[in-house]
Parts: structure tokens; sequence; C-alpha cells
């Protein structure tokens, strides 16, 4: 099977980590809209409207799946998008959600989530949350961290103070959702802070999701991939030759 995974920049690539650690797909073509990331700060008519350019860009390769890595995305363009195609798409605030119910069933649970500003102002994950029972839900746009993970500052002082900035006034804190595909590169750090809280990264939320909905099963020994993006596409190479070394 030959998927397609969509985001605003490189933050998918912790996506593409999670799929080519199971062995999901044959062929993995990734994109990133690295000339007009992030698109968590764009308005929503926007987003649409990128979201599905970058669907025409998948239309070359005849894939048989497309992942939405991007939350923003996920957030605002699904339908337009599953309205334009017939192969399925999948988005990351679905599987993240499922994730959360599996691994946190108490819907009295204290659930932090962490996002664009985009994302957090669509209410999708809130929203979703509350259809499942969940009542006790605090948002927070923590949108420093996309720079911070982009320029490799995740075990400076810098985070630390971005944390006590974000993280001031939090409280008995269940379980983080990771909005952002670039929150799972500091997932740790994240998680030491607010005393080994339960994390949800995007790209085990979809392996999870698949394997679920789809029946996918770690069959491929190998997996062949190519990367593409709308500026700078070496940049984008040198950050998945660093980010994907180990598997």
């Amino acid at each position: 099977m030959r998927v397609g995974v969509f985001d605003s920049g490189v933050g998918g690539l912790t996506v593409v980590k999670s799929l080519l650690t199971h062995k999901l797909f044959k062929e993995i073509i990734y994109y990133g809209d690295t000339a007009r990331v992030p698109y968590g700060t764009k308005d929503k008519n926007t987003i649409i409207r990128y979201s599905l350019e970058v669907l025409e860009f998948f239309k070359n390769f005849d894939i048989d799946m497309l992942i939405v890595a991007c939350n923003t995305a996920s957030a605002y363009a699904l339908d337009e998008l599953r309205a334009n195609t017939d192969i399925p798409i999948v988005g990351v605030i679905e599987s993240g959600i499922l994730s959360m119910e599996k691994s946190l069933p108490n819907k009295e649970s204290n659930i932090l989530i962490l996002g664009t500003q985009a994302t957090i102002n669509s209410n999708k994950y809130q929203d979703a949350l509350n259809e499942k029972g969940y009542k006790n839900i605090t948002s927070i746009a923590t949108g420093l961290f996309v720079p911070i993970v982009e320029e490799q500052l995740q075990n400076t002082s810098i985070l630390e103070h971005t944390f006590d900035h974000y993280f001031k006034d939090l409280k008995d804190v269940d379980g983080v959702i990771l909005g952002c595909t670039h929150f799972p590169l500091i997932q740790n750090q994240i998680s030491n802070y607010l005393d080994g809280v339960l994390t949800i990264h995007s790209g085990e939320a979809i392996v999870q999701y698949l394997e679920s909905n789809y029946q996918c099963d770690n069959s491929f020994d190998k997996t062949d991939i190519q990367f593409f993006a709308s500026s700078n596409p070496d940049g984008l190479k040198d950050v998945a030759d660093k980010w994907l070394r180990d598997i």
C-alpha cells in the first residue's frame, strides 16, 4: 500500500517515524508545505485552500490513503479533502481522541490539549472529547514550542522557561494530547515537567487508529519513502535524516 503523509512543514515526520517503526506501508510519499508553514496562524479558508492544493499534488502518485499529519489541517480541512477524492483520508484528531479514550477511559480525568492557536480555536479536540463524555478539559495554545523544536532547543533553559510560562497555573493533569506534530519531540520533557503525566503522541495514535479501522499490520520489512516540499526540499531531507536515523 502506498500512503501519502501531508504536513504544513517538517513536524509530520514524527508521524512518519511511527509508520516506519510499525512497518505499516510499502511506500510513503511525504509532502511538507514548507513555503507556507505554519498553518496554525492562518484563517480557516486559507487552510482549506492550501490543503486542497496539496491534495492535487498527491493525485500525481496514485496513493491508496492520505494521512493528514497537520493538526490544523485536520481541524479545518478534512471534510473538503474527503469531498474531493475517493481515497480514505485520516486525520490526527480522530485518532488522538481514540487513543485518549483507550489510554484514559475515566471520563472524570483532567485532560490537557496543547496545540497551535488555530487548532485550539477550532474546538475540534474539545468537542470530540465532550462527545465521548470527558468533562474536565483544559486547552492551551502553545505555539512557541514549534520554533523551539525547529531550532533544536529542546534541552535548554528556553524550553523550561516556556513551560513555566504556559503551565504555571496547571494542576492535577491526568493526560495530555500533543495536538501538533512538533510536540512529540518534546514529549518526554512535557511529561517530566507535569510529573510523569500520560501523553498522546499523534504518530502512535495514527498507528492505533489504522490498526483498528483499516486492518493494517506490520507486514512490510522495507518501506520506500520519498520526500517533497514546497520550499527547500533539501532542508526537509536533512531534518528527516536526523529524526528518522534511528529506525
